[in-house]
C-alpha cells in the first residue's frame, strides 16, 4: 500500500517546498497531488518531513569498536579517564588489550599524556586509548613495551612519538605511522566482533536520522566485515567505503582494492554497500601541531607540521588510483595540505581533464585565499564537519596557542567557499565527534558556543543559512558520493529515505535546531 504524506512541510531540496508526497515500492512517486483510494494517508499535523541525512566522511566501524572497550568520551580530567579505564579492566579480566577512547586531548597542556597515569590503574596489560581527534593515542608502558619502543626508536616517516628528556616515551603518539607501532601489536578484530561493531553503528545511524554514510578510513579486514555485516542483514543504511591508502603499503595493496571493489559490486542490487573511494591522509591535526601549514606554527617556529606523502609519491598514488577508476577522498587540513592536495588534483587534470572526477578535500580546517578559487575551478568537493564551526575548548585552548589568533580564527571558511562556487558536503567525523546531525545542523548557523559566546559568532562572516546547512547533510552528500540519482533530494523516482522532524528547522531559533526530536525515519519507505 502507497503512503500519502500531507499536512505538514515537506522540504524536497534547497528553495523547493512541497504540499504532498506519495511513496510506494520503496521509491517516491508522486509530489503535490491527490492521494489514491488505497492510499494510507499520512497527516503530519504540521511537522517538517525532509530527505534523510546522510554523512559523507565518518569511521562507524571504528566508532562500535571503541563502544566496545573503555568509552571515555566527555570526561573532563585525568583522573575520571583513569578511573573509567579501571572499571572496564576489572570487568574484563581477561581481555588481553584495554582499547578504547575517545579522550579529549585539550585537557592536557599540549595534549601530552603519561604512560604512567595509565599504569596506576593498569599495569600489567596493554591500554590504547585513541584521542578525539583519532590522529593520538595514549597508552601505558606495557604498550610501549610490547611495541619495542625505547629512546632509540627515531620517529617514523609522518609520525611522532612524544618523548621524555632522556627521550623515552612519555605515553603519546601522533599519526598513523607512529600509532602503528604499538597498534600492530594489538590483536587483530574478528570478523564477528567487527560485524557487531557495524550492527550498534548503523543503529545508532538509524536513530538520529542518517540513511547513509561512509566509512572513510578501510584498513585489511574491514571489507571483508561490511560485507558479511551486509550479507546478514546487520548493516541498516547504505555505506560508501573508502580504502585507506598509505606511502609505505598502498602499492602492495593496491590490487586488493581492485578486487574488494569488484566483489561489492558483484553483490547485486539489494546490497547496501558501494566501494569506489580511496583515502588519502595528507596530513595530521592542528590540535596536535601535526597539520601542515604554509607558515610556522608559533609554540615551534622549527617546524611547519607534517606532510605525510612527498609531492612525487602522491601524484604517483593519486594518478594510478584515478586510471583504475576511483575517486579521491583527500584528507587535508592545514593550509599547506590543502595546497598540495589541489596540487596533484590539478595535475591529473593537466594529463586525463575527466569531465566528473569529484575529488574530494575533507576538512579544509585552514585554506589559504590563493587557493579558495581553485576548489571550484578544478570541480573538487570541500567536505567540512559542521559540528567544529564554533570556538570550542580544542580551538581555544590547543590550536590558538600554537598558530594564533588570526590563523585559528580562518578556520571553517564554508560561506567564502560557497561564494566561490564550490560544491560543498557535510561529514561529521564520528566518532571523532557526535554522529546526531541535528546537533550539529545549526553550528554554522550561529558558529557559538552552547552559551551563545562569541556574541557575533566566531568568524561570523563565514555563517550560512539553516538551509544550506540542511541542503550539505542530504543532497551535497549524495553527489559527492555519486549518488544524486538515488537520494538526497524528495525528487519522483528517488530512493525513499525520508526523516519526519517534530518541528521546522528553518524557522526554529538556531540554537534551538539541535533540542529537535525526530518522530519517524523512513529507509526505503519503511520505518
Amino acid at each position: 500500500m502507497a503512503k500519502f504524506f500531507t499536512g505538514g512541510t515537506i522540504w524536497c531540496s534547497e528553495g523547493v517546498l512541497a504540499t504532498s508526497l506519495r511513496i510506494d515500492k520503496g521509491l517516491i512517486v508522486g509530489i503535490d497531488e491527490q492521494p489514491q483510494p488505497d492510499d494510507e494517508v499520512i497527516d503530519l499535523q504540521g511537522r517538517f518531513l525532509a530527505p534523510a541525512f546522510m554523512d559523507g566522511h565518518a569511521h562507524p566501524l571504528f566508532a562500535g569498536r571503541q563502544a566496545q572497550g573503555p568509552l571515555v568520551n566527555g570526561l573532563q580530567t585525568v583522573k575520571e579517564i583513569c578511573a573509567e579505564v579501571k572499571r572496564f579492566a576489572e570487568a574484563n579480566p581477561v581481555q588481553p588489550w584495554i582499547i578504547g577512547g575517545a579522550y579529549e586531548a585539550a585537557i592536557i597542556e599540549r595534549g601530552d599524556f603519561l604512560a604512567t597515569w595509565l599504569d596506576e590503574v593498569v599495569p600489567d596489560r596493554p591500554v590504547v586509548l585513541r584521542a578525539v581527534d583519532h590522529h593520538t593515542i595514549w597508552v601505558n608502558t606495557k604498550a610501549i613495551e610490547l611495541a619495542g619502543i625505547t629512546a632509540a626508536t627515531p620517529d617514523p616517516d609522518g609520525g611522532t612519538i612524544a618523548r621524555n628528556p632522556d627521550g623515552s616515551a612519555r605515553g603519546t603518539l601522533r599519526e598513523p605511522s607512529a600509532m602503528d607501532l604499538v597498534m600492530d601489536q594489538s590483536p587483530a578484530a574478528t570478523i564477528e566482533k567487527d560485524v557487531q561493531a557495524i550492527a550498534w553503528a548503523s543503529a545508532q545511524y538509524v536513530q538520529c536520522g542518517v540513511t547513509a554514510a561512509t566509512d572513510a578510513w578501510i584498513e585489511p579486514g574491514m571489507a571483508e566485515a561490511y560485507i558479511a555485516a551486509d550479507a546478514s542483514g546487520a548493516l541498516q543504511i547504505d555505506m560508501n567505503l573508502f580504502f585507506l591508502a598509505q606511502p609505505d603499503s598502498w602499492k602492495e595493496r593496491a590490487e586488493s582494492f581492485g578486487r574488494l571493489r569488484k566483489q561489492i559490486q558483484d553483490l547485486g542490487p539489494t546490497s547496501l554497500l558501494r566501494a569506489n573511494t580511496i583515502k588519502i591522509i595528507l596530513d595530521g591535526a592542528l590540535s596536535s601541531g601535526t597539520a601542515a601549514l604554509l607558515d610556522p606554527y608559533l609554540d615551534d617556529p622549527s617546524t611547519k607540521g607534517l606532510l605525510i606523502w612527498s609531492d612525487e609519491l602522491l601524484l604517483e598514488a593519486a594518478t594510478y588510483f584515478d586510471n583504475q577508476g576511483f575517486q579521491l577522498h583527500l584528507h587535508a587540513i592545514g593550509d599547506a595540505a590543502v595546497r598540495q592536495a589541489l596540487d596533484v588534483i590539478e595535475k591529473l587534470h593537466r594529463v586525463d581533464p575527466k569531465p566528473d572526477r569529484r575529488a574530494v578535500i575533507a576538512h579544509a580546517q585552514l585554506v589559504h585565499s590563493a587557493d579558495m578559487p581553485r576548489f571550484a575551478q578544478l570541480g573538487v568537493i570541500a567536505n567540512y564537519q559542521p559540528l567544529w564551526m564554533y570556538l570550542d575548548p580544542m580551538n581555544s585552548k590547543l590550536i590558538a596557542p600554537r598558530i594564533g589568533n588570526d590563523r585559528n580564527n580562518m578556520q571553517y571558511q564554508v560561506a567564502s567557499m560557497i561564494t566561490s562556487g564550490a560544491q560543498i558536503a557535510f561529514g561529521s567525523d564520528w566518532p571523532v565527534t557526535s554522529q546526531v546531525p541535528l546537533e550539529a545542523l545549526a553550528v554554522p548557523v550561529h558558529r557559538q558556543t552552547a552559551d551563545h559566546q562569541p556574541a557575533n559568532g566566531w568568524s561570523p562572516e563565514q555563517c550560512i543559512t539553516i538551509e544550506q546547512s540542511l541542503a550539505f547533510y542530504t543532497q551535497g552528500v549524495a553527489l559527492q558520493n555519486f549518488n544524486e540519482d538515488r537520494f538526497g533530494t524528495i525528487t519522483v523516482g528517488k530512493q525513499a529515505d525520508l526523516i519526519v522532524l517534530e518541528s521546522n528547522p528553518l524557522t526554529a531559533p538556531p540554537h534551538d535546531v539541535a533540542k529537535i526530536k525526530i518522530n519517524d525515519v523512513y529507509k526505503k519507505g519503511e520505518s
